[in-house]
């Protein structure tokens, strides 16, 4: 077992608490006893006598990662993974919170199988949240009752692994939760322009002899979107992995006109290109595909510049036979909750483009702030929920030591530097075991 098997009534010494919410990033002694933050503070801390005392200096806290786009899989593809499993590997990894997709069996269309999530989710560490379907069975076609939906407890809408394709099905999303002021988010993806895809339309899919999803196909949707968003009335719109240059750019120029528009980058598509696919590794397919160079560097422009609101994982399991295939069969999709950190540390902090403020404002502040869940602070008397993590220590990742169920990933066996060590929640401790 990863978890502490005692209650918790631990004292960092020296600990750097990096806090954007609360505005400090300094060097303080952390006590967290029960559920609670008894102590955060640059003065000598009494502790009770039972207190387990760990020096901090290599360590860093911080609110509680948060991932808003994760794939659950429950209910009806417990094969792959289970909310137990998921919310586990999430701990493992540092996250204290996530978001779950609604392509479930049956899809997330529906207030039974909202609560059925919630439900599943109030005894572990990682909080689940739902983002329920934009449509019925997310085909596109029928709107979802979506404010029943958020009534019961959803906090996004999504046909996520598919794209509401149909304009005026869109359009009438939008009207339909503007007086609620709901959040829609898409799946960018024209499918008429990607059908029977493989991987990125490019040099690397030219060589292969493989069929190639266009950047554009994912541009013409978030412009479409954000279009929409903006005829009816500035509503909230979310885009989900954003992987492109041109999906960039819209963003930003939508943000600079007041827009309300938000958007999320994923590790992998901001450290690998479609170069990863070069050997057939069907590890490295997914949904948008791997890009290139320039569109890698313009993620990281726009993670810099603060184009880009969230770091989230898309992390997507899927068992080993489903991707032991020959390429164009295998599916798209692969696990993150457990190297999304050592990949952000490593590529972005380390990498000098940003820094660790900017990271806990990306992987924690600005996921729940887009979802409107309460804030989490590190001050004295707030509940802990803390990610801790080791800044500066290297390690490698091997899929076998993951807790998901599935272990379809494309970085087993990468080095990285900045480690998550403990994630701190709802009374629970969770040691990682990366």
């Amino acid at each position: 077992m990863s978890l502490f098997p005692k209650p918790i009534n631990i004292l960092f010494e020296n600990i750097d608490v990096c806090s954007p919410g609360d505005n400090f990033h300094e060097r303080r002694n952390l006590w967290i006893k029960g559920d609670t933050i008894l102590a955060c503070t640059n003065a000598p801390v009494k502790a009770d006598k039972d207190t387990e005392r760990i020096d901090g200096k290599s360590l860093a806290a911080m609110p509680g990662l948060f991932d808003m786009h994760v794939h659950l899989r429950e209910p009806g593809q417990e094969y792959k993974e289970t909310i137990q499993t998921g919310t586990d590997s999430a701990a493992n990894g540092g996250f204290t919170g996530v978001c779950c997709m609604p392509n479930t069996v049956p899809a997330i269309d529906n207030a039974p199988t909202v609560e059925y999530i919630l439900n599943r989710g109030k005894s572990t560490l990682t909080e689940v949240h739902v983002c329920a379907s934009i449509t019925k069975g997310r085909e596109g076609k029928e709107i979802a009752p979506m404010l029943e939906l958020k009534e019961h407890g959803a906090v996004m809408f999504s046909d996520d692994g598919a794209c509401v394709m149909n304009a005026e099905v869109m359009n009438r999303a939008f009207k339909y939760v503007k007086p609620v002021d709901g959040l829609l988010s898409q799946h960018c993806e024209e499918h008429t322009l990607t059908e029977g895809f493989a991987m990125h339309d490019g040099e690397v899919s030219a060589i292969l002899g493989l069929k190639g999803y266009p950047s554009i196909a994912e541009e013409i949707i978030v412009a479409r979107d954000i279009m929409l968003a903006a005829h009816n009335g500035n509503c909230r719109y979310h885009v989900s992995h954003l992987s492109t240059a041109g999906s960039i750019d819209l963003v930003r120029q939508a943000k600079l006109r007041g827009e309300r528009v938000t958007c999320e980058v994923t590790p992998h598509h901001f450290t690998l290109t479609d170069e990863a696919v070069r050997h057939y590794n069907t590890n490295a397919k997914m949904n948008p595909p791997l890009r290139t160079k320039i569109d890698v560097e313009a993620l990281i422009t726009a993670i810099k510049d603060g184009t880009v609101d969230a770091i989230a994982t898309d992390h997507a399991p899927h068992a080993t036979h489903e991707k032991e295939l020959e390429f164009a069969m295998a599916a798209n999709g692969i696990t993150g909750l457990e190297t999304s950190f050592g990949l952000s540390m490593t590529y972005l902090v380390h990498a000098g483009h940003i820094g660790l403020m900017r990271l806990v404002e990306l992987m924690s502040t600005m996921p729940r702030e887009i979802l409107r869940l309460p804030a989490v602070s590190c001050l004295e008397g707030a509940k802990a929920n803390l990610t801790i993590v080791a800044p500066h220590e290297e390690w490698t990742f091997r899929a076998s030591t993951s807790r998901s169920k599935s272990k379809n990933t494309p970085f087993d066996g990468f080095v990285f530097k900045g480690k998550p060590k403990y994630a701190v929640n709802r009374g629970l401790m969770w040691e990682c075991t990366l």
